[in-house]
């Protein structure tokens, strides 16, 4: 059997590599060939790959957000939050956040899952948990979940123990400030509070009495997304 032959039927697949700069369809077939490999990115065309976890200052902290995400999915059934999950946001990005939250498209979500099993397009809220305000997630990433239209976007700054929610104006991302008690909100979903005092001493029921109240608070609103939730789907989509 001749080289030729062997090249052509058995092409061996380039490893991926933090700073390669590749088209989303590349990414893929890349990210693919290597199982062994359990995060890498695709933010402005430039791979990034991700280092060992720590456990105090990624897992934990992640852990904590799901549970509070959790507290208001048990309120709020029907919407759709994950962890660690590829989004194909557009041909030069693909990151895979820490944590989002999603509308489904009946309930008016922008993003929808493909034949793939894959998100793709905005979700309404993306989470990450970085190490300081260094980290890409607060540069281009923060750019190009804003081009692309995610409507809330929260930055968990483990080593300055400071959480930037941003939130989408005309265009812009907008810090949001905390309220007189230390709390933030979302715009989108109606009683997703966040205790800042609460997410940094690690108290879970705090997190979760913060959620209780907030739903409580904007009873009404949080009603009307229930509503929207329960809609039948004529079409059967996700």
């Amino acid at each position: 059997m001749g080289m030729a032959h062997l090249m052509t039927t058995s092409p061996r697949v380039p490893e991926l590599c933090a700073g390669d700069r590749l088209t989303r369809a590349e990414f893929e077939r890349r990210y693919a060939a290597m199982p062994h490999v359990k995060k890498a990115e695709l933010v402005e065309g430039v791979v990034y790959m991700a280092s060992a976890v720590r456990y105090d200052r990624h897992g934990l902290p992640e852990h904590h957000l799901t549970a509070w995400l959790l507290c208001y999915e048990f309120l709020t059934p029907g919407l759709a939050g994950v962890h660690n999950c590829t989004v194909r946001l557009d041909l030069d990005n693909e990151p895979q956040p820490d944590l989002l939250l999603r509308l489904p498209a009946h309930a008016g979500g922008r993003s929808i899952i493909d034949a793939n099993g894959y998100v793709e397009g905005p979700p309404e809220l993306v989470i990450e948990v970085a190490a300081s305000s260094a980290s890409y997630d607060l540069h281009p990433k923060l750019a190009a979940y804003r081009r692309n239209g995610v409507l809330e976007y929260i930055v968990h700054r483990v080593d300055d123990g400071m959480v930037d929610w941003f939130v989408l104006r005309d265009g812009a991302y907008v810090r949001q400030e905390p309220d007189a008690r230390g709390h933030l909100h979302s715009t989108v979903f109606p009683g997703l509070s966040l205790d800042l005092a609460a997410l940094l001493r690690g108290d879970l029921p705090g997190l979760r009495a913060a959620v209780e109240a907030a739903v409580a608070a904007v009873g009404t609103a949080h009603a009307a997304l229930l509503q929207r939730l329960r809609a039948e789907v004529a079409d059967g989509g996700r």
